[in-house]
C-alpha cells in the first residue's frame, strides 16, 4: 500500500524530530543516568580535591628540639611525684629514733615515751625484767641489775628463735620461757632448752646525757656463748 506524503507533511515530521532530545548511550557516559552513583568522574574529583587539601594542610612534626624539650617535661611530671611516693614509702620502714649516738635508739615504754633511767629505776625493782621497745620495733627488756642501782649494759631481745613468739619473763624459775613451744632461756637470754636453736638476740643498753636508754646494735662476740652474734 503506498502512502504519500506532502511537502508539508515532510516538514512536520523533521521539526518533530528536530526537537526530541538524543539519546546518550549510558555506556559512553560510564555512569547511571537516573542516579549518578558510583560515577567514575565524581570519584576522580573527590580524590583530586583531598590531595589538594593534604597538600595544602600546615605541617604538624614537632622538630627534634621540640620533642625533646616535651620529653623532659614529661619525665618531670612524673618524676617528681614518682619519688615523693617512693620517698615515703620507704621512710615507713625506717624505725622511729630520737637520737642517742649512730645506730642508736631511744628506748619506749608502754605509752610511746623515750624511758628516762631514773624514772625506770623508781618503778622497777632489783633484778626486774620488762618489756621496752627496742631495734627495730623489737620487743626489748631492759635488766635491773640485782642491787637495783643501775640497769644492765645489754637488753635482751624478747623474740623467740624458733617461730618468733615473744618470750615472757618467769621470775620464779629465773628463767624466759616460751608458752608456744616450751623453749627456755638463762637469766641472761642464753638457750637451755629447744627447739630454740639460738640464745635470744643482744642490743647495747647506755644512758645518754638526759638521761634517756638508749638501744644499739651488739655486734661484738656474744658473752654468752663465746660466739660471734648469730643476729648481726
Amino acid at each position: 500500500m503506498a502512502v504519500s506524503l506532502s511537502a508539508s507533511n515532510v516538514v512536520t515530521m523533521k521539526q518533530t524530530i528536530a526537537s526530541r532530545p538524543a539519546k546518550i548511550s549510558q555506556s559512553k557516559l560510564g555512569c547511571n543516568i537516573k542516579g549518578l552513583a558510583g560515577a567514575k568522574p565524581l570519584k576522580m574529583q573527590n580524590k583530586a580535591a583531598k590531595t589538594v587539601a593534604m597538600a595544602g594542610a600546615p605541617s604538624m612534626v614537632p622538630d627534634m628540639a621540640k620533642r625533646n624539650t616535651m620529653n623532659l617535661l614529661l619525665v618531670g611530671a612524673l618524676g617528681l611525684p614518682g619519688s615523693l611516693l617512693a620517698g615515703g614509702y620507704a621512710y615507713f620502714f625506717v624505725p622511729p629514733s630520737s637520737g642517742g649516738g649512730a645506730g642508736g635508739q631511744s628506748a619506749k615504754d608502754a605509752n610511746g615515751d623515750d624511758v628516762k633511767l631514773s624514772a625506770w629505776l623508781g618503778a622497777h625493782q632489783a633484778g626486774d625484767r620488762s618489756l621496752t621497745q627496742g631495734l627495730k620495733g623489737d620487743a626489748t627488756y631492759l635488766v635491773v641489775k640485782d642491787d637495783g642501782s643501775a640497769i644492765e649494759n645489754y637488753g635482751v631481745n624478747a623474740v623467740c628463735t624458733h617461730l618468733g613468739c615473744v618470750v615472757p619473763w618467769n621470775k620464779a624459775e629465773n628463767k624466759f620461757m616460751c608458752p608456744c613451744h616450751g623453749s627456755q632461756y638463762n637469766y641472761q637470754g642464753k638457750v637451755v632448752r629447744g627447739p630454740a636453736p639460738l640464745s635470744l638476740a643482744l642490743a647495747h643498753a647506755d644512758i645518754d646525757a638526759n638521761d634517756t636508754v638508749i638501744f644499739s646494735p651488739w655486734t661484738e662476740t656474744d658473752f654468752r656463748t663465746g660466739l660471734d652474734p648469730w643476729w648481726s
